[in-house]
């Protein structure tokens, strides 16, 4: 929505000295170097052993074959967003490994085979250049929509190069916008003024390695004399400035993101900046002359006080001069909360949760009132909700999946149940002898955590079943039933169980639930975990022989700390591009960063809390553990590959035999590049797990 304003860019989510307490020599600190030969020598050597162990599997060479061809698939759907009169989507295959970014019209897209017109080729530019772009999205202008900045990533990291591009010509700018390689913020102020931040020299980033300078730059100037609108602090996460508008209401505003979940933010008029009296922690958006904020705490105002989680609007022009008598648009319960809002043209889609299953409702502002309704979906699944214009129209995308539905997508219009199938993702596993099932554990201090199992109707409970325990938990990140091709044909087609947990730390039921597990209180995601792999077990789905743990980014952290907490409960676990060492993670790349999820290590106090979980801090070479997979990138300017390096290097000097490493050399925090290396990267994951749980 182009008057969403995040606190922070989802980029952010998941750089060295040590802090004041009394530090342990770490002998593993050199694998921090990234692309140091030593490191990347040690890296080769545990690859070449992973290789070793699966490249002559027939299992791991044909699974790898189903999951590409997956990926590869035709039929899959193209994602669309429409930019001008045209449709537009950036497609990868086995032709366009690096992918295509191409339109096409509403027209030619509802065919079942439409004709697409190929915008920019990023292969094409990879092999001209000889370089490994991954295209890493665009800024377009609008709403004339006759330029766009095109990010290009070497080898999907984070960080960018930026480029301008002609979208009528499809070239580049001769001497247009360019910037070099760098974490970045960009947004068009008009058509010869950008809003940037960048590394602008020494001192221009925060500890987090990202722009703490924002400046105004002038088409034709060099960056050097880019003028400055906002300065942070170098302690802040970053900052950024943009020009958001709906229904022809413009407002150009500048953010500061102080901590990962606390901002302030400005409203710009002239040269001045005008702060916005709302809490740190909140959430907003523009719809017309109205202002919509989501405090994620607790605020009294104008007389009143408004819950954490809640949705309140008011006349924007009212509320800079004073008025805080909000309109209550949503108020959470114990089961049902908030998870984000859509704008078309006259009416503002807002997405709930009720016990981690999707709800929709229309709000109207109409004659000094706002009307709601509710709109029926198909799914208790994912959906997914985008304006097709919300310039000129009420009519939106709707996407929708659950674990056994592939994706569908359809044409909806404010208003009316009524839609347009427009696509529909084919079948790529047998699902019709599978159900879905919610059920809840209660965790170590009564909390119930729900949890989703996916498995066969007609499943033995004997406890022999092979079981995959997935889970988040951080950063109020919900996890909803949707569809994956992959896992069914490398974990369901294969008789195993698939479960995801949706523990506290993530946003299911709000920012009370996130907020539940932060900080000292980490241990209670934990436990949450912990309680649900017991229930598997006590109601007979499975043992811990045949239970494996899986996570990624903080997802890695949950399963290094899964397999040092509770190695009994598990016989296989998956750490994915990880946090693990919890004493150096603020110092690692955008670690820094997230000290306003887990605390700060320098920190006595709060050191105090973390070591309790920290796995590199806690595993030893007298425990047995859970056979353990570490897989990463070298490319990840995010998580710091040292985590996993470090972690499964200690764990081979204590000793343990059952430790499996491999780094992808590209892919960023996604772990991969292309579909090939997707596809090879998962059939390592499931190999492992099937071959350890079977």
């Amino acid at each position: 929505m182009k008057t969403r304003m995040k606190l922070i860019a989802a980029t952010v989510l998941l750089s060295c000295t040590y802090g004041a307490m009394a530090q342990v020599e770490d002998k593993h600190q050199w694998l921090e170097d990234v692309g140091g030969e030593k490191a990347l020598d040690w890296v080769k050597a545990r690859n070449q052993e992973t290789r070793k162990k699966l490249d002559n599997d027939a299992g791991f060479l044909k699974m790898r074959g189903d999951l590409q061809v997956i990926l590869d698939s035709k039929d899959r759907i193209p994602g669309i967003q429409k930019i001008g009169d045209a449709l537009y989507n950036f497609w990868m295959d086995a032709e366009h490994p690096r992918g295509i970014w191409r339109k096409t019209s509403m027209a030619e897209y509802r065919k079942p085979q439409p004709k697409w017109e190929t915008v920019l080729d990023i292969d094409a530019i990879a092999k001209t250049e000889n370089e490994n772009w991954v295209f890493k999205g665009s800024q377009c202008r609008e709403p004339e929509y006759d330029r766009c900045i095109i990010n290009l990533s070497r080898g999907g990291a984070d960080a960018v190069t930026i480029r301008e591009f002609d979208l009528k010509t499809k070239k580049f700018v001769k001497d247009g916008f360019s910037l070099p390689e760098a974490k970045m913020n960009v947004s068009w102020r008009d058509k010869n003024t950008l809003f940037i931040g960048t590394d602008f020299g020494p001192g221009s980033l925060t500890d987090s390695g990202y722009p703490r300078i924002v400046k105004e730059w002038t088409r034709g100037t060099p960056i050097s004399t880019a003028k400055t609108i906002f300065e942070g602090q170098k302690e802040d996460i970053s900052v950024s400035a943009a020009r958001v508008s709906h229904r022809g209401i413009v407002h150009e505003i500048v953010n500061r993101a102080v901590t990962f979940y606390t901002s302030e933010v400005f409203l710009m008029r002239g040269a001045k900046l005008q702060k916005l009296d709302i809490p740190a922690q909140t959430g907003y958006e523009f719809f017309g002359k109205q202002f919509v904020v989501t405090p994620n705490e607790a605020w009294t105002t104008g007389g009143k006080t408004y819950p954490q989680g809640s949705v309140l609007a008011i006349d924007f022009d009212a509320f800079l001069k004073g008025d805080r008598n909000f309109t209550i648009l949503f108020q959470p319960t114990e089961v049902a909360s908030f998870t984000g809002m859509t704008a078309t043209k006259n009416v503002l889609l807002m997405q709930l949760l009720q016990d981690v299953k999707s709800k929709l409702v229309e709000l109207k502002f109409s004659n000094g009132k706002w009307l709601a309704r509710n709109v029926n979906l198909p799914t208790m699944g994912a959906v997914g909700v985008s304006a097709l214009d919300a310039d000129k129209s009420d009519e939106y995308l709707l996407s929708y999946s659950d674990y056994l539905t592939p994706s569908v997508l359809q044409l909806a219009k404010a208003g009316s149940d009524q839609r347009e199938l427009l696509k529909s993702a084919p079948e790529f596993f047998d699902a019709k002898n599978f159900k879905i099932v919610q059920k809840f554990a209660n965790s170590k201090d009564g909390t119930r955590v729900p949890y989703f199992m996916v498995h066969k109707q007609d499943i033995k409970l004997d406890g022999n079943n092979p079981t995959l325990l997935y889970a988040y938990g951080g950063f109020q990140v919900s996890l909803t039933p949707s569809y994956s091709g992959g896992i069914g044909k490398a974990w369901l087609e294969k008789g195993g169980v698939y479960v995801v947990a949706n523990i506290r730390g993530g946003g299911e039921y709000g920012p009370r639930w996130h907020q539940a597990a932060l900080k000292q209180n980490r241990q209670r995601a934990y436990d949450d975990f912990a309680a649900v792999a017991e229930d598997l077990i006590n109601s007979k789905i499975t043992t811990p022989q045949h239970l494996g743990a899986m996570g990624g980014s903080n997802g890695g952290l949950l399963a290094g700390v899964a397999l040092t907490q509770r190695p009994d409960l598990f016989n296989a676990v998956v750490s994915q591009v990880p946090l693990l060492d919890m004493q150096r993670f603020n110092k690692l790349l955008a670690g820094a960063s997230w000290m306003g999820e887990y605390g700060n290590p320098d920190v006595p106090a709060e050191w105090d809390y973390i070591k309790q979980y920290s796995p590199y801090q806690n595993v030893k070479a007298e425990v047995k553990y859970p056979n353990v997979l570490f897989i990463t990138s070298t490319r990840d300017d995010r998580v710091h590959p040292g985590h996993a390096r470090k972690m499964a290097a200690k764990m081979l000097e204590q000793g343990h035999q059952n430790v499996w490493y491999y780094e992808n050399t590209e892919g960023g925090h996604g772990g991969a590049a292309n579909n090939a290396q997707r596809a090879d990267m998962s059939a390592i994951t499931y190999s492992f797990l099937w071959n350890m749980l079977k």
